[in-house]
């Protein structure tokens, strides 16, 4: 009788030519303010019904439109200049045929800087800005919409578990039992068939929830999708669930174990986009609950920059389109100039200089989870932005923010 086993296999977490949305955040938000020019170009990079992208004009016609804001024969202009032609170099020749999404950044001037991801997943639109430092929210929000995530497709003597990030397999793992369905019994009574088929299958399940443990550690995965026979190995491998798993189980699909796995990640998606959904309208009315209690959530650009600069935030909850945002032009400045008394030079008041700064505070000074609203209607009466907090501090080491009118005008419109 053969001995059960586990194969276990490991994939690379990125090829060469891709990073994922979080390490290029993470490298970013290392990037110090520039005296010169600092692109940032997100495009949408799939391709037409013809299979031609189509983002080149917009590059063009853009790099063309910001060289003239430029004065001539300047350093910044010569910067910009060498940026564009590099940019377009590498447009021409690198972009992996499956790319979907492509983000550069570059500054010639600054020990030329130039970084690249290539994603499966597009950005919503083509865009290119200028700054002196990167425009991380396009890219934040990408990560934060295509969260990692583990889906096992198992029966009574396999699995495989696939790890999924930004539209594409990053790791999986499977594990290979006895198969009890082969005609291998002869001379057994029924019952100790049964028996040892009960014995095998019990045996299975705990080794897939065992791999499916360290690849939730090892990949730090906090959403789980089960898929195999919802009368068989689903209850098996439940049985067998520590409570800490149980609790990442976020639905359950129907599909064999030799499902394809363009089919696993298309059908996955949907569940991840559907309870994305629902956890969102979850997370804003617990924000206005906690609001109207004066108890753990602060709404408002103002004061989530205040709690975000106080380390307080465990989540922040932001509407996907910067636009959204509305808050007053000298209660943001206020706030800031308190959080950084040193710095001469302030973010632009702009909203998406406003957008950017608040996924900086969050990533750098907060550690907070970052979650962008979708359906930001009820988001938006309250100024497009708020965060559920770890704790209150008192008045005397907090950063500051004038509440009178702002907190006055909100309360009014949460109860609205």
């Amino acid at each position: 009788m053969s001995t059960p086993q586990i194969l276990t296999n490991r994939f690379p977490t990125a090829r060469a030519d891709q990073t994922s949305p979080e390490a290029m955040l993470a490298r970013l938000m290392e990037f110090q303010p520039q005296q010169f020019p600092v692109i940032s170009l997100y495009l949408d990079a799939r391709a037409n019904q013809n299979g031609k992208r189509n983002y080149a004009p917009f590059v063009r016609k853009r790099m063309t439109e910001l060289k003239r804001t430029f004065p001539s024969h300047s350093r910044e202009r010569d910067s910009f200049t060498e940026d564009c032609v590099r940019v377009d170099r590498y447009l021409e020749e690198e972009p992996r045929p499956s790319a979907q999404g492509i983000a550069i950044f570059a500054c010639s001037a600054a020990n030329d800087f130039f970084d690249v991801g290539q994603f499966d997943v597009p950005f919503e639109r083509n865009r290119l800005m200028v700054s002196d430092r990167p425009h991380v929210y396009p890219l934040a929000r990408l990560a934060s919409q295509n969260p990692r995530y583990a889906v096992v497709v198992a029966d009574t003597n396999s699995a495989h578990i696939f790890v999924f990030a930004s539209g594409r397999e990053i790791d999986r793992r499977e594990v290979q039992n006895l198969d009890t369905r082969e005609p291998r019994w002869g001379g057994w009574t029924q019952n100790r068939f049964e028996r040892h088929v009960r014995d095998f299958e019990l045996r299975h399940a705990k080794e897939v929830i065992q791999v499916l443990e360290r690849t939730l550690r090892e990949d730090k995965i906090d959403k789980v999708i089960l898929a195999g026979d919802q009368e068989t190995i689903i209850p098996l491998l439940r049985e067998q669930m520590t409570k800490e798993v149980g609790d990442k189980i976020i639905d359950v699909m129907t599909l064999a174990v030799g499902a394809p796995e363009q089919n696993i990640l298309e059908e996955s998606l949907n569940v991840i986009r559907s309870h994305n959904s629902l956890s969102d309208m979850e997370k804003v009315q617990r924000l206005m609950n906690e609001y109207r209690a004066d108890d753990l959530a602060v709404v408002g650009a103002p004061q989530t920059i205040a709690a975000l600069s106080n380390g307080q935030v465990e989540e922040m909850l932001i509407s996907t389109k910067p636009d959204d945002l509305a808050y007053d032009d000298a209660e943001v400045e206020h706030v800031l100039r308190i959080y950084r008394p040193d710095d001469p030079k302030l973010p632009s008041l702009d909203r998406r200089s406003v957008a950017d700064e608040l996924v900086r505070l969050a990533t750098q000074v907060s550690a907070a989870h970052i979650i962008f609203i979708e359906d930001a209607n009820r988001l938006n009466q309250v100024g497009g932005v708020g965060a559920l907090l770890r704790y209150r501090v008192s008045r005397d080491h907090a950063t500051p923010y004038d509440e009178s009118a702002a907190v006055a005008k909100t309360e009014a419109l949460v109860e609205a």
